[in-house]
Order: C-alpha cells, then structure tokens, then sequence
C-alpha cells in the first residue's frame, strides 16, 4: 500500500511536465531559427538579397512563431499537477471528470489528477497517505468525518483570503456550518442531500394502488407495503413493499425522523449526549423492525443492498438520498416517483440533511496551495453545482443554485428541496462508528431476537462512550 502511495502522490520533475510538448516546441524553434538564419545572412540555402519582396515579412512572422512556441514549452514546463481524491460512485467520479475538464481549460498552467478509492478503503488511504507524507493536494470528506480529519492534521483550515467566512454564511446553506471548527471552516460541498421516498409506479399500479397519489403518512406507508409485497407459496420473498437498509440511509431515517416523529429527540447538548434510550426512541425502534418482524413487508439484506432491489423491480419503496438520482434514472423496466418522507398521524416532519466536503490537505504549500485554492473555489461555484445536479442528482450548496423556481416545480427535485427546510444535521464524531452502532442493534432486534429495549439500551451506551472519547 505505502509504494502505491508514493507512486499516486509523487510530484513529476520538471523535465518530465515539459515532456513531449516542449521536445515538439524546442524541434520547431530550431527549424524556425535556421529559416530566419537562411532568410538573413547571404550565403545560405535559402537566402535572399534583403530587399526582395516578403523577405522582411518572413522573418518577422517566423521570429512570432519562435516567441510563442518558446512561451508554449515554458508554460508546459510550469505546470503545476495537484491530485484530487474521492471515493468511488460512478456518478460522482464523471461529474468530477466534468468539473476537472472545465476547470483546465480555464487554467491551463493546472493539471488535476483525480484517485479513487472503494468507499470502505477510502479513509484508510487517507490517514495511511498523511502517516507517508503523501496526502492529495484537495480531498472529499464526509461532514461527520471532520472531527477526525482534523484531529489527524489531514486538512488545513481554508484561506480567507480565497475563502471569506461572510461569503460562505451568507451564501450556502446553514448546514455549511458541519464544516467549521473554532474559528475556521476546512471545507465546503458541492452539493447537499436530503432524504425522500422513492415508489415504484409499476408495482402500485399492480396492487391496486394510485400511481400519482404515493403514501403521505407512516400508515399509509405500511399499508402500500403490505399490498406490494410479493411471497411464493413457500413464503419466500419475491418484492419487498419497502426495503431494510441501515447501512444505507436507514440510519438516519430512524435517528433524525422516526425518533422525532414519536416525541423524541437523539441526542442533547450538541449531539454529545444520547437521548434516543427513551420512551420515544424505543417505539421508533420498534416501528421499523417491526416492518420485518410483524409487518413483513421487507427484510434485512434482501438482495444485498435495497437501492438494488428497487433498481431491480424487486421493492415498492424505498428511502434513499438526491445522490441516488443519477444512477435511478437509469432504469428503463419501471417508472418511479419521488415524495416527501411520510409524516406521522399529527401531520410531523422531519428529514436529514447531509453533505460530502471538498477539504485542502495540510501538507499543501507554495504553487499547489495556490492551484488547490483555484481549483476547490470553482467546484464549489455555482456553476459546478449546475454541473452536479444534472449528473449526480444532489441539490447545489448555494442558495441561489438550489432555491430556482425550477428546481422547486420539479417533481423529483421539489420534495428533497422540501425535506431541506425541516432537515436536521447529524454532527457525527466519528461517523462510521456511529452507523456500525445503529447496525448492530437493529440485527440484534431482527436476526437474534433480542428484546428491543435491551438492544436500545446497549446501543445508546456505547455510541455515549464513541462521543466520550471524543471530548
């Protein structure tokens, strides 16, 4: 791992960026100077007497050549290479293609590289390219990983100068503020996501269901589900009426939503201290296991992941993020539509709000501090955030980006926009941990049987003890 790491991060010497181009460049000048040579003085090849006609002429159209061919290699010998990192979602890495191709144009003198990794390597890589000194010049992060990146001395806090803090709270979405720590932010997104319910028009119009009129409350989200769920005469699942996914936005469902929905709140004092191990926690808790266990409308792991069993045809409905747009909208076998998560039977809402960050590693000085600063201004611009949305599906950072009468009259991009407006953020210490934490006790419930208080109580005790070891 520390060799590909060194390869990825080495810095290529300035004979190598002058390359071809100024081989090519250097050739033509010598060309060019021999013609001017010939043109000039008597006695070569190619002279001719200094007063015939276009000789003058020549010899200043071919010494414009040599000076812009001398410009062009001297540019291609200073450019200046950074490395961008990300994880892997096909979407994500295209779009960046995108912003990467655009931002060279506009910055020939900049060249981005761009590494990916599988996201369950990819904050291994991290910490293991600062442990070699091999950081990228600009990173993604996740918001809930902030604590620890700056804790590692991964990132640096973003420049005034480049970044001014008036701009950046008056400009992006409060939830921007998951990035600041003291008195300085160290990153800022490209796009923010929400949650909503994705349903399948198909398998509605099959039970019997409207297609256009999807489930507005968490009854009647129960009930689409029981009648879209689909068992062979053995009993064995064939469609779910709505997946089980905690590894995936579930999570956040139950912690942000469902516990809010029946009274409760997560967490206190700035989401340092847990609160779900209440009344209202153990109801939420026993809303969604029960989809499985009393319900049976869906299960743990079916097809692996429930964003492919609703890829598949094989789920009704299922709750997942604006990042999920790009890749759903590939589906040619069914129509889908979007709406708000369901509210509870006095009408409350609630949704989650998240977000990946660009961030500039702190090892980055001199010309590439200079280049990182370019380069992450413009993927946070508005412009960027137009080229996000249409490929990626995530709603712009930017107010002005996000809120147009479009966006809002979509019918896809409305009910997330919606969900924006009574999100709640998570402030994760570490983010990883936490999500393993709520997995755990949701199996615990499901595939061992254990009492759900019993499993929300061990739950709550060692994600207090995560946020503990974080102070």
């Amino acid at each position: 791992m520390q060799t590909a790491l060194l390869m990825q991060g080495e810095r290529v010497p300035a004979w190598r960026r002058m390359g071809a181009a100024q081989g090519i460049a250097r050739h033509v000048v010598e060309y060019a100077g021999r013609s001017i040579l010939s043109a000039a003085v008597p006695g070569t090849a190619s002279a001719k007497p200094v007063g015939q006609k276009g000789g003058f002429m020549r010899k200043l159209l071919l010494a414009g050549l040599v000076a812009g061919l001398s410009t062009f290699a001297i540019n291609a010998a200073q450019a200046v290479e950074i490395e961008y990192w990300q994880y892997v979602f096909e979407t994500r890495v295209k779009a960046m293609d995108k912003l990467i191709e655009n931002f060279e144009k506009a910055n020939p003198d900049i060249k981005v590289k761009q590494v990916t990794f599988p996201y369950d390597d990819y904050q291994t890589r991290v910490i293991a390219a600062k442990m070699a000194g091999k950081s990228p010049d600009v990173m993604q992060l996740f918001y809930g990983w902030l604590d620890k990146f700056v804790a590692g001395g991964i990132l640096q806090p973003l420049p005034q100068d480049a970044f001014p803090h008036d701009k950046i709270e008056g400009e992006f979405f409060p939830i921007v503020s998951a990035m600041k720590r003291g008195d300085e932010y160290y990153g800022l997104p490209t796009a923010v996501r929400s949650l909503a319910l994705f349903y399948n028009k198909k398998l509605f119009t099959e039970a019997g269901l409207d297609p256009n009129n999807p489930p507005k409350t968490l009854d009647e989200m129960v009930e689409a589900a029981k009648k879209t769920t689909k068992r062979d005469a053995s009993g064995n699942l064939l469609a779910e009426g709505i997946t089980l996914d905690m590894p995936g936005q579930d999570q956040h469902w139950w912690r942000e939503v469902l516990v809010r929905q029946f009274g409760g709140q997560p967490y206190t004092d700035n989401d340092r201290k847990v609160a779900y191990n209440a009344a209202a926690g153990e109801k939420a808790l026993a809303f969604y296991t029960g989809l499985q266990t009393e319900q049976k409308v869906g299960e743990v792991k079916f097809m692996d992941e429930g964003q492919a069993a609703f890829r598949a045809g094989m789920a009704a409905m299922t709750i997942d993020g604006t990042f999920r747009l790009g890749s759903f909208r590939t589906i040619k076998d069914f129509e889908w539509g979007v709406t708000e998560l369901p509210a509870n039977a006095e009408g409350v809402r609630s949704n989650y709000a998240s977000y990946f960050a660009n961030g500039i590693s702190a090892k980055s000085s001199g010309e590439k501090l200079e280049a990182a600063k370019k380069f992450l201004n413009y993927i946070s611009s508005p412009e960027a955030m137009e080229i996000w949305l249409k490929e990626v599906g995530e709603l712009p950072a930017r107010r002005s980006a996000a809120l147009t009468e479009a966006n809002l009259a979509d019918p896809v991009y409305g009910p997330f926009l919606k969900g924006l407006e009574y999100a709640h953020t998570t402030m994760f210490v570490d983010e990883l941990k936490q999500r393993q934490i709520a997995v755990d006790m949701v199996n615990r419930v499901i595939l061992e049987k254990q009492p759900i208080k019993e499993s929300l109580d061990q739950a709550a005790k060692a994600e207090q003890d995560v946020l503990d070891a974080a102070k």
